[in-house]
């Protein structure tokens, strides 16, 4: 595994992950803003475009690294694990994505029956969007202290 560009031990795609990731999380503040400031054209569209292409680079490099990396440490220790950052980024991570999707599904299309669709938009856009910023500094932590 060759070491990255940002200093850390991190591989070189983990690095790369982590700037795409950061440059979705400006995405997402200015879609905050946009919303805010009554925009809800533009603030619609930064979700539609984050939350599908954050799926492919967790689906590429944070669940093999998780497999590879976190689980071996966790059998037979589940109630006990050695280090519990990674756990929680990437339970906190699905909760985020997952939620993301739904909203995109629930919110921006008819293909969910109405009863699941939402009608209180800022409760839930607002709690997924802190919930994604945890998981960012998470990330970001985690990968700086490399545990």
């Amino acid at each position: 595994m060759s070491k990255g560009f940002l200093g850390t031990a991190a591989p070189i795609y983990a690095d790369l992950t982590l700037l795409l990731e950061m440059a979705m999380a400006v995405g997402l503040f200015v879609g905050a803003v946009l919303a805010r400031l009554g925009r809800f054209r533009g603030a619609r569209l930064v979700p539609v475009v984050d939350c599908p292409s954050q799926s492919g680079p967790d689906g590429l490099t944070m669940l093999p690294a998780f497999h590879r990396l976190v689980l071996p440490k966790l059998q037979g220790r589940l109630e006990s694990p050695t280090t519990p950052w990674p756990q929680l980024h990437a339970g906190l991570g699905s909760v985020a994505e997952f939620g993301g999707l739904y909203i995109l599904l629930a919110a921006g299309t008819n293909l969910l029956p109405e009863k699941f669709r939402i009608k209180h938009y800022k409760f839930w856009m607002r709690s997924v969007l802190l919930v994604w910023w945890i998981v960012l500094l998470l990330g970001m932590a985690h990968m700086r202290v490399g545990t």
